[in-house]
C-alpha cells in the first residue's frame, strides 16, 4: 500500500512553473501517493500568511509534514512561507542564487516571467498557433497546408490532435493533422491533398488492442471500434509509412509531451518559445 504525502505548489504566478518541475521531482517516488495543492497568486505577505495555515492545518490533521514546492520570487514573501511546518522547496533560492554569483549580477526579481505577458510577440505566436491547429484539426480543412511547420497523418484516436495543441500551446508550432480514412488505407498511398507537403508529413500509430479500447469508449460495439478494425487500420498506416519514407512514432505508452518532442527532433522544427 502507497505511503500518502501532501504537496503544495505556491506561486506569485499562475503555478506551472512549480507544478512542472515539482512533478517531475516526485515521479521518481513511485512508492507514495500524493495530494497535490497548488496555490497561486501568493503575491503579497498576507496571502503567504494564509497559505502557512492552510499548510499547517493539513500537517496537523494528516500528522505528515507537507512538501512545498515554490517558485515566489519576492524574498519577504519566502520568508514568510519557510515559517510553516512543511518541508519548503524553493526553485529561486536553488537556482537563482547560484546563477547570480555565476553572471555577477543580481537577477531582476520579477514575477510573471516563465508565463506572463512579458513576451508579448511569442503571446501572439501562441495564440495563432493555437488557432491554427484548431482549424485545421481531423482533416476539416487543407487550406494554408503551405502555413504548417508539420501535419500529421494517422488513423483516428492515435493522438494527432493534442500533440498539435500540445506542439502549439508550448512550443508556437502551427500543425495540423489529418485522418487515414479506410478508403486512404485502401489506396496505400499518402492523401492527394498531402501529397505537395509530404517532406513535413509526421506519421503516428498505436497498439492495435489499444486502440480497440479508446475507440469503444466512444462507439462500443460498432465496427469502428472492432478488434479487426483496429488491427486493419494500424497495420496499413504503419506500412504507407514505411513505403513512403515517413516517420513515425508509437503513441501507445508515451505521453503527448515525449510524442511532441520525438516530432520536434526528428522533423528538426523549430520552437518559437520556451
Amino acid at each position: 500500500m502507497s505511503e500518502k504525502r501532501t504537496v503544495f505548489f505556491i506561486s506569485d504566478r499562475t503555478g506551472i512553473t512549480a507544478e512542472t518541475l515539482g512533478h517531475s521531482l516526485l515521479t521518481q517516488f513511485d512508492s507514495f501517493e500524493f495530494n497535490q495543492k497548488t496555490i497561486p497568486f501568493i503575491n503579497s505577505v498576507d496571502k503567504a500568511r494564509q497559505a502557512v495555515e492552510a499548510i499547517d492545518r493539513e500537517a496537523s490533521q494528516s500528522g505528515r509534514r507537507p512538501i512545498i514546492f515554490s517558485t515566489t520570487v519576492s524574498d519577504e514573501i519566502r520568508d514568510v512561507l519557510r515559517t510553516s511546518g512543511g518541508l519548503f522547496l524553493d526553485f529561486f533560492d536553488t537556482f537563482i542564487g547560484p546563477l547570480e554569483q555565476e553572471l555577477k549580477v543580481r537577477s531582476s526579481h520579477t514575477s510573471g516571467r516563465a508565463h506572463g505577458m512579458t513576451d508579448r510577440a511569442g503571446y501572439q505566436i501562441r495564440i495563432d498557433a493555437m488557432n491554427y491547429a484548431l482549424s485545421h484539426d481531423d482533416g476539416i480543412t487543407t487550406r494554408s497546408f503551405e502555413r504548417a511547420d508539420v501535419i500529421l497523418m494517422a488513423p483516428s484516436r492515435c493522438g494527432k490532435t493534442p500533440t498539435c495543441l500540445y506542439l502549439a500551446m508550448h512550443h508556437g508550432i502551427f500543425a495540423a493533422n489529418y485522418p487515414l480514412t479506410d478508403e486512404d488505407l485502401e489506396r496505400a498511398r499518402v492523401p492527394e491533398p498531402l501529397v505537395r507537403h509530404e517532406r513535413k508529413l509526421y506519421g503516428l500509430t498505436i497498439d492495435p488492442e489499444r486502440l480497440h479500447q479508446v475507440r469503444s469508449e466512444r462507439r462500443p460495439a460498432s465496427r469502428y471500434a472492432s478488434p479487426a478494425q483496429c488491427g486493419y487500420e494500424v497495420r496499413q498506416s504503419e506500412a504507407l509509412y514505411r513505403r513512403e519514407a515517413i516517420p513515425y512514432t508509437d503513441t501507445t505508452s508515451i505521453s503527448v509531451e515525449e510524442i511532441a518532442t520525438l516530432i520536434i527532433q526528428e522533423k528538426g522544427l523549430q520552437r518559437r518559445f520556451f
